[in-house]
């Protein structure tokens, strides 16, 4: 499915050379503001294509694949010949953006580092997204997301709640998704500096740095100073009682903006007067903070979560509905504002996810959904030829 690119970036165009997650990501996301891009596979296609679970029909449009590549038009070119290093070098004269998350060294290899991009293209933006930077002692190694939450301490933010909870990664892949995202940051900035001078430039994205960078601000806390003024790790952010409270049939966040509000919660949910009950008043530090989540958590339990979100409005009370992940379907916010039913080309209907941003003159959408591999390859060349490239 096509339609008229109207994004902010409408007219800028994208070599894409990435492959799993945080590149497509940072790619989707300039396809979405309405860049041209144009995803350069190997002959056997993107490795995430067959990753994260099956497809209806194919085994080449896996459910990752396709969340991770909407918006953009597949060439297929194999850099293991001169041939397909020639028709590369071609499309880089026509681009404004080349954009890669291999190795250094292997993309070198291939002939295409910046300065063999530049060389070609003297004002792209050439941004390359590697695991580590490269004057450290892990320049070089391969990253992947477990291993880039392992080193920047996401591993142990778990047990700083509960010492006994595991050490592991959080359950999503949140570094290459967080990397994605300030890829897409550093090349919008890259692309503002081109605009204002005519100048392209290297722009590195290293995931550990990044991500560490992302994952520990408030961490920080105390360590922020030298020496260090209390303890790391944000007290807000690491709270005990900081979880959905238990409804008639689901869950709510409740977060009282003042212990007005707090206590107006209590009192709708049965406890009125809750701050001069003996039961509170008779404790004091720990067992008095427990007493209170013990009470929000009584009150709770009086309505359903639709009653409690209903009457929570009327009493200006800030809760959101606790979803589970598939609960998410049935939001009525998301039914309305995220998802989209597309049909997905050989496949079928398919759940998208629209972007999340929006603008007032210049709209981001789905205009394309992800595709198979070099559906869009004649049609590239024949602009690169009508392009005199």
């Amino acid at each position: 499915m096509t339609a008229t690119a109207t994004g902010p970036l409408h007219g800028v165009r994208v070599i894409d050379l990435t492959q799993y997650v945080l590149g497509p990501y940072a790619t989707q996301m300039l396809g979405d503001l309405g860049a041209d891009v144009i995803k350069v596979e190997e002959p056997a296609g993107d490795r995430q294509r067959t990753g994260g679970g099956k497809a209806p029909k194919s085994k080449t449009m896996g459910p990752t694949f396709v969340a991770f590549n909407r918006n953009k038009r597949s060439v297929a070119i194999d850099l293991k010949t001169e041939a397909g290093r020639e028709t590369l070098r071609r499309l880089v004269k026509t681009g404004d953006i080349f954009i890669h998350n291999m190795r250094p060294s292997a993309v070198a290899r291939l002939g295409f580092s910046y300065k063999d991009v530049a060389a070609l293209k003297p004002d792209i933006v050439y941004v390359e997204a590697m695991g580590y930077a490269d004057e450290g002692p892990y320049a070089g190694l391969q990253a992947f997301d477990d291993l880039i939450q392992s080193a920047s301490g996401a591993c142990g933010l778990d047990q700083m709640v509960d010492p006994d909870n595991e050490f592991r990664p959080l359950p999503s892949l949140i570094a290459d998704k967080t990397c994605g995202l300030f890829a897409t940051i550093a090349t919008l900035a890259a692309l503002r500096h081109r605009e204002a001078t005519g100048e392209g430039q290297y722009v590195a994205v290293p995931m550990l740095e990044t991500f560490t960078g992302f994952i520990m601000a408030e961490h920080l806390y105390g360590e922020a100073f030298v020496p260090a003024t209390g303890p790391f790790g944000n007290t807000i952010a690491l709270h005990e009682y900081r979880r959905p409270l238990k409804t008639k049939d689901g869950y709510l966040t409740v977060y009282p903006a003042s212990n007005t509000h707090a206590a107006k919660f209590m009192e709708l949910g049965g406890l009125p007067g809750a701050y001069e009950l003996e039961r509170f008043t008779s404790v004091t530090g720990k067992a008095r903070l427990a007493e209170y989540y013990a009470m929000m958590g009584e009150a709770a339990l009086a309505f359903t979560t639709d009653e409690w979100m209903k009457i929570a409005a009327e009493n200006a009370i800030p809760v959101m509905r606790a979803n589970q992940p598939t609960e998410i379907f049935d939001d009525p916010q998301l039914q309305l504002t995220l998802f989209e039913e597309r049909e997905l080309a050989g496949e079928g209907r398919y759940r998208a996810m629209r972007p999340g941003f929006r603008f007032g003159k210049t709209p981001a959408s789905i205009r394309r959904d992800a595709p198979e591999i070099g559906a869009d390859s004649d049609d590239v060349i024949a602009e690169l030829a009508r392009l005199g490239v």
